[in-house]
């Protein structure tokens, strides 16, 4: 049998599933804790509602659906998407946008929403990166406080305690910020964006590797040398105060708004958490996504030295679809890879039930078949988790799978048990 995924996408086996559904089933039930409310779109949206300049990169990775019938003119097409009309979502951002413009008069405000479902990307397949995998997002609409980003930050954080992650980190920055600091160090507008991308691989290539990136992009020694040092500037300092360092430097490049949003996201977050995890400014925090326009966010465990999750303000985003300017912020947990990290260190979902299988002979009579599956509803009133099958032939490799499932006790059951 092949095992290999299929084009990028793979089967999930039943020991997998079980943690999948453990860990949804915190997610979802302490999200709605915190006020969030489930929706669902669909899995296919227009190709100009996944092609608006919203997703960055991964607009690039879009699985494109051909028109159909009649719309398809195969023989007069110049370019693809004379071809295409809608593809399957790359995020749940884009979807849950359009959502919140098409039935916002029907919807409380603010609203707080909570999206679960699978998305896909055309990507390169590799470890732990999948073209088909999930996400589970929580948004709200229509807060334009930082209240916002203070539930999102807390509700992340208990959720991931939860699930039984420690010493959290969530690292903060602002989108404003990181366009102070390219104005003040001279570098130009309309390469902000290459800047920012470059920026954002300083882990994997350090200092010297974006700075090499930068000139090689035509910036200036001069703007460059100023931009990196901006970096510096934090060093030893924490929390609001590294902001409120940076700030200083930025002077007139940086609106005082934003430093005192993030002094006070700073407080809230502090007085309110009741897990513990560290709230860290970090100036070279970029985020991907081109939609963010303020406060953006990763959280981070650095037992496993990676990412867990990430999110942000993107108060533009919804006006594109309702033609208005409507406050929204967002996070998104890394379902797959916290799946990943579970199972790679054996973790055991609390709480499980004893299980009992009871194995029939082929040929049981209905009437010992009938007491049999009575036995089975007695276990399972008794809060045990109770499997009924038939037995196969070869009954030793069928009790070894089933020990491996986690059965620890298993019952035959014949037709004449004195003749065995």
């Amino acid at each position: 049998m092949n095992k290999k995924p299929v084009n990028g996408m793979r089967d999930i086996m039943p020991d997998e599933m079980r943690l999948r559904a453990y860990v949804l089933g915190v997610i979802r039930e302490t999200y709605r804790d915190f006020g969030f409310t489930e929706i669902e779109t669909p899995c296919v949206e227009s190709i100009e509602n996944l092609s608006g300049k919203q997703g960055g990169e991964n607009e690039k990775l879009t699985f494109k659906i051909m028109k159909r019938g009649e719309k398809l003119d195969i023989e007069h097409a110049e370019k693809e998407m004379d071809l295409v009309d809608s593809g399957l979502r790359y995020d749940l951002t884009v979807p849950l946008s359009r959502f919140y413009a098409n039935h916002q008069a029907d919807l409380p405000k603010p609203f707080k929403a909570l999206q679960i479902g699978p998305v896909w990307r055309a990507e390169r397949p590799q470890k732990g990166r999948f073209r088909q995998f999930y996400q589970c997002d929580i948004d709200i609409f229509g807060d334009p406080s930082n209240l916002a980003e203070t539930e999102l930050i807390l509700a992340m954080c208990t959720v991931l305690t939860k699930i039984g992650f420690k010493d959290l980190v969530i690292r903060i920055n602002d989108r404003r910020i990181l366009k102070a600091m390219a104005v003040y160090s001279g570098l130009p507008e309309e390469s902000w964006e290459e800047v920012f991308i470059a920026l954002d691989k300083l882990d994997k290539i350090g200092e010297d590797g974006v700075s090499a990136e930068l000139l090689s992009l035509g910036m200036t020694e001069d703007a460059v040398a100023k931009y990196m040092a901006m970096f510096r500037t934090a060093e030893g300092e924490h929390g609001a105060d590294a902001v409120s360092r940076i700030a200083d430097t930025l002077g007139d490049a940086l609106d005082p708004k934003v430093t005192e949003n993030m002094r006070q996201i700073f407080t809230l977050v502090e007085s309110a958490k009741d897990v513990p995890f560290e709230l860290a400014f970090d100036p070279t925090l970029v985020r991907g996504m081109g939609y963010y326009t303020g406060p953006i966010f990763e959280i981070a465990v650095p037992e496993f030295g990676s990412s867990v999750g990430g999110g942000g303000r993107y108060d533009e985003m919804v006006g594109r679809f309702a033609g208005q300017p409507t406050p929204a912020c967002g996070f998104s947990i890394g379902f797959e890879r916290i799946i990943t990290i579970l199972l790679e260190h054996g973790f055991m979902i609390p709480g499980t039930k004893e299980k009992t299988a009871l194995l029939m002979e082929k040929g049981l009579s209905l009437e010992k078949t009938a007491d049999v599956l009575k036995l089975a509803a007695k276990l399972r009133a008794e809060g045990k988790q109770v499997l009924t099958a038939s037995m196969i032939k070869n009954r030793k490799f069928q009790k070894e799978q089933l020990q491996a499932e986690g059965y620890t006790d298993i019952r035959d059951f014949y037709e004449n048990p004195i003749e065995r």
